[in-house]
């Protein structure tokens, strides 16, 4: 049992190392959506930071600007999902689906 439960630390130290290295690799990666059939893109970094926002010419209209708001926050609401769906593949790839937990 004690050789066992050694073998359960060291994969569990394993699997910390890989999760970290994953962290920082996602951290670097930047995801990019759109709104108003692409008026409005948004970037953002995996440590969901906003890193650009970039608009057409026609979308900046002075007289609707709750148009423009709303459509940079479903562009950014957008890049952070997709930002969070990449975190929660990497995540369901280290732990074999189990979802963070333990195999005991």
């Amino acid at each position: 049992m004690p050789g066992s439960m050694n073998n359960l630390m060291k994969q569990a130290q394993r699997m910390q190392r890989q999760m970290e290295e994953n962290q920082k690799e996602l951290e670097t990666k930047e995801f990019t959506a759109k709104a108003g059939g692409g008026a409005v893109e948004v970037t953002v970094t995996g440590k969901k930071e906003i890193v650009k926002v970039k608009l057409t010419e026609e979308v900046v209209d002075p007289e609707d600007i709750e148009m423009l708001e709303d459509l940079i926050v479903a562009a950014t609401n957008e890049a952070l999902r997709q930002a969070d769906e990449a975190n929660a593949e990497m995540m369901n790839k280290m732990t074999g689906g189990l979802g963070g937990g333990f195999p005991f």
